[in-house]
């Protein structure tokens, strides 16, 4: 089931990159790199502990979320706030394709995917 759950990812991840690029919003190579990579800067909640670092990942990570900004961005018709969902939304999926879940409070490692690094 696992391996389901990551094959899975790969659609919204493309369903993502396909709308960014009908977005009017328009960057450079190398600043959609530094901000596909901006939601794992919700690790910093690690800092304070296990727990709030979770609920700090997952909100960062949830494609609940992603979808609600994305949708907000549309209702209000603001290309970067749809921007900013579609990117969540990418990044997440991308990260659960690789196996990279929401986070459990018992610490980093622990996902809804499994255990990181075992098999």
């Amino acid at each position: 089931m696992k391996y389901l759950l990551q094959a899975e990812a790969i659609v919204p991840f493309i369903l993502s990159v396909v709308l960014l690029n009908l977005l009017p919003v328009h960057f450079a190579w190398w600043a959609w790199i530094l901000l596909f990579l901006a939601p794992d800067m919700g690790m910093i909640g690690y800092v304070v502990n296990n727990k709030v670092g979770a609920f700090v990942y997952n909100l960062f990570h949830h494609q609940l979320v992603a979808v609600i900004v994305w949708g907000i961005g549309l209702f209000i018709q603001q290309p970067y706030v749809e921007m900013v969902g579609l990117i969540l939304l990418g990044h997440s999926s991308l990260d659960r394709l690789f196996g990279y879940g929401l986070k459990r409070s018992e610490g980093f490692k622990f996902t809804h995917l499994g255990i990181l690094g075992q098999k």
